[in-house]
Order: C-alpha cells, then structure tokens, then sequence
C-alpha cells in the first residue's frame, strides 16, 4: 500500500542514499524547484548520499554542465549516472554497429565524445547518413518543439527494412519543459518496436543504468539496498525501474501524471490510486512535490 507523505523529512532518516529524477523533481528544463533542493541539501547535511539518476542522452560531464546552466549547484548532489553513460557502453561494444546514423538535435552530439576506451579498442566511430548506416543512435528528435513520432515513419519503414538496430539513448517518452510537454527518444524507440523494428534501451527502467549507478554509489561508500531509495515522477520509469531493483520508491506524482493524479499541491487520493491501479504499480511513498 502507497503511502503519501506531506513532506520528505518523516522518511529522510530511513535512507542512506537517494536516487533523484531531475527533470519533473528537481527542475523543470528552464530552473531547479526551491523546495527539492532544499530537501537534497539538508540529506547531504546529515551525511546521505545523492546520485542524480537521469535518462539523459548526454553524458554525465554534459549533464553536470547542463545542471550549472539550470542553476543546480553541484553541491547539491555527489554524482551523476545518466542513461547516455550506460548507452554509451553499448555503443563501444559495437552493438548497433560502427558507422551510425544519430537521429537527434546536434546539441547531443557530445553523446559521442569520450566513448570509454576499455571497451571501444581499436574500433572507429563514425556517423553517417542513414543509407550508409549499420545501426541507429537515437538521441531524441529533431526538433521536440514542432516534430513528433509520426514525422519519422518513413525513416523507420526504410530503416526496418535494412534490420538496422536503434540505440536508444533516454527511454523517457515525454518530458515537461516548462509547461510545454514534450517527446523524447523513448518515444521514437517504441515506435520503432511498435513498427517491427528492434530497439536497445539502457536507461530507467532497465537494469544498466541501475548497475552503473551502484558501481558509481560504492564509490562514495558501501550502502546497503534497503536504504536506498529512488524518487522520480515517471511512472513507468522511475518507480517501474525502482521496484524491479528491489529498492523502496518514492513518486513524484505534480510531474507527468499531475493531471491523471488530480495534483495540485497534493494528489487526490481517489485519482492516485486509480492510476496506480492502471499501472499496476506500488510505489512506497508518492507525494505531489518533493518538499
């Protein structure tokens, strides 16, 4: 049974490390919300430990860098795992092939630098067009202001018909940016699946990303499954991947679901537990904002 919380202090002290969404939980694409960095900060006071755990596309020096634009400090958190570090592993490993076509904006193109070279070896990266291509890196789309997964059938009919694998960098669907909703390459990806075509993800809810953040979390100390939690405002991503992890999960539910939960401050409870149901999840705590 979900329980729903006012506020995060009541909990804090049952947790040894947090596992944060940003986008929807900490910040909104344009500035981070008061409330949750206060919340991040007094954790990190008391000696816990954040790792910030996001479906990014970009790696997470890019992501660090995107943040301090946002005005996230960075000692607001101790690090980083994104879903374009563990993406990037795959593509090392040649898993979509070596020349590739990067369907996304260019501002993701550093997905691309600094590959990890343990893996990588003697092998060249290059991208290309899609007719050249052995694979597909999907960052996101184009452009997420105008275009949305019906504009790029054709690219996929075609695609599907070389067998070409897509690479998908952030398995988020949408995302608020401000108060415009937007797709992601998630979108894309399932699109493509949906066509026929095989699509790789290795961000929330799959188990890379969640196998590199605890590679990254023992770095800063050795911190035990049962005091670990994961907050996020994706349902299917955040709070799906937390619970297959075995780790308690507190949702976040003034992000994308805030009208499906009916939340304003707080989520009304019949409509909460109606999506829930739907969903066919349990997450251990849900509250509107993190506060």
């Amino acid at each position: 049974m979900t329980q729903t919380l006012e506020t995060f202090a009541p909990i804090a002290d049952r947790y040894d490390a947090l596992y944060v969404d940003l986008w929807g939980c900490l910040h909104n694409g344009y500035e981070p919300f008061a409330a949750a960095v206060s919340v991040l900060k007094a954790f990190r006071d008391k000696g816990g430990k954040i790792m910030l755990l996001t479906n990014s596309p970009r790696p997470r020096p890019s992501v660090a860098r995107q943040l301090d634009k946002i005005g996230v400090a960075r000692d607001v958190y101790h690090d980083i795992t994104a879903s374009g570090d563990a993406s990037q592993f795959s593509l090392a490993a040649g898993d979509v092939g070596d020349n590739i076509y990067h369907l996304g904006p260019a501002h993701d193109l550093g997905f691309f630098d600094n590959l990890p070279a343990d893996v990588l070896g003697d092998r060249i990266i290059t991208r290309v067009p899609l007719d050249q291509a052995e694979g597909i890196v999907c960052t996101g789309l184009f452009n997420n202001d105008t275009e949305t997964p019906d504009d790029y059938r054709k690219t996929f009919l075609y695609a599907k018909a070389r067998g070409l694998k897509l690479l998908c960098t952030n398995p988020d669907v949408m995302v608020d940016k401000g108060t415009h909703r937007i797709y992601c390459a998630g979108a894309l990806a399932n699109a493509y699946a949906d066509m026929g075509g095989t699509s790789l993800y290795f961000g929330k809810p799959h188990p890379p990303i969640y196998d590199l953040a605890r590679q990254r979390l023992n770095e800063l100390g050795q911190i035990e499954d049962h005091r670990i939690l994961c907050i996020g405002d994706g349902i299917n991503t955040d709070i799906r991947g937390g619970i297959g992890e075995d780790l308690d999960t507190l949702f976040i539910t003034g992000g994308l679901a805030a009208s499906e939960t009916g939340t304003d401050q707080q989520p009304d409870p019949e409509k909460l537990e109606t999506f829930l149901g739907a969903a066919q999840m349990s997450p251990t705590y849900a509250m509107g904002h993190l506060r």
